[in-house]
């Protein structure tokens, strides 16, 4: 922990109780006095990874302005430490807090693989694309070791099944051989989270994810194996990335990206005091204004829940966003698609192999 308060290495920089519990916990000055004196840490800060066994593994998502119907989560809390991240209020639902421990109690689902595999083969399940992640980021830094996506990749090309991939992580390029296959017969779209050109705004921001040089690197190579990758400059931060659309897409325009997406950051429920908290101890210079031009964007609030305005926001700085991602389509991805992913051939697959009869 840094003099000025600040957790290196994290995102979030408090322990948040979790809204469910009958109990909630403080740490008392003295405390934080007694540990500074001794040159201890007040708040472990290692990470812990614990084995899970669901019974179903493929969600429905009933939202209707995600722009996604399935999704697949092989890991629940998030290594890389994003302080926006709006699945941090989802660790609540395992018990554990939105703030540190949403970084640093991983679940891992250890059957996701033969779950996987098993809704495939299912009579009653007709081929639509499945997300990978679409709540925590499925090439987080343990995946390097367990490789449960991987699997989980080449179980989608043996059942020759459409899927989607969001990530943040240069890690995906370990998979380019089985991505190439998929993208041969059109299975698979890549979603690349670049929120910002600026290498010092991501380790603040995105504390444990890759490097920006790496990820414009995975979208090159990507792009070039025939890969279609869409990248996503998400969240839109009013005064911290907001100056960096242009720029931002003509660059990811120049390395190969079908399409652009964004949103507009929205704090929603235990995000908001993370957020707020986190700003102030990393940009005490800005923190307030920040803070005042999100809540312009949703209605004098930090969160929106409204389907179809939370993620693009309302009033005068929200349209200008927009303007400016519709001269950035026009003037850098004009004539580009996204391919529409192949929900036919999976049929042919329902065994793991082609019925020729």
């Amino acid at each position: 922990m840094k003099g000025n308060g600040h957790i290196k290495g994290r995102g979030a920089q408090l322990q948040v109780n979790n809204r469910f519990s009958l109990h909630s916990y403080e740490m008392r000055d003295d405390f934080l006095n007694y540990c500074a004196a001794e040159g201890d840490e007040a708040i472990d800060s290692k990470t812990s990874f614990i084995d899970t066994f669901p019974k179903t593994i493929v969600n429905k998502v009933s939202s209707p302005d995600v722009g996604l119907e399935f999704s697949l989560n092989p890991y629940q809390g998030c290594e890389h430490g994003c302080v926006y991240c709006y699945a941090r209020n989802s660790h609540e639902y395992w018990g554990y807090g939105a703030g540190l421990d949403f970084e640093q109690k991983i679940l891992v689902k250890r059957n996701a693989v033969e779950l996987l595999e098993n809704k495939l083969r299912s009579k009653s399940w007709k081929a639509s694309p499945i997300i990978l992640s679409g709540n925590t980021d499925c090439y987080q830094p343990v995946e390097r070791k367990l490789e449960i996506t991987r699997q989980l990749l080449q179980t989608f090309l043996k059942y020759k099944h459409p899927v989607g991939i969001i990530t943040k992580n240069a890690l995906i390029q370990r998979d380019i051989d089985i991505l190439e296959e998929l993208a041969k017969d059109n299975l698979v779209r890549v979603n690349l989270s670049i929120t910002s050109l600026d290498e010092r705004i991501r380790q603040l921001l995105e504390p444990r994810t890759a490097s920006i040089k790496k990820r414009l690197q995975t979208l090159e190579r990507l792009s070039e194996k025939g890969i279609p990758v869409n990248v996503m400059m998400a969240p839109i931060i009013p005064s911290i990335n907001s100056h960096e659309i242009l720029p931002l897409v003509k660059e990811i325009s120049e390395r190969g990206a079908c399409g652009v997406g964004y949103t507009v950051v929205r704090l929603n429920g235990a995000i908001g005091g993370i957020f707020s908290d986190w700003i102030r101890k990393t940009m005490p210079d800005r923190a307030e204004k920040v803070l005042h031009q999100i809540a312009e964007c949703h209605n004098g609030n930090l969160n929106d829940s409204r389907f179809g305005t939370r993620m693009k926001g309302e009033g005068q700085f929200a349209e200008q966003v927009a303007q400016q991602f519709a001269i950035a389509r026009k003037k850098y991805l004009s004539g580009r698609e996204r391919p529409v992913l192949d929900c036919d051939l999976h049929e042919q697959y329902k065994d793991g192999q082609m019925k020729l009869f």
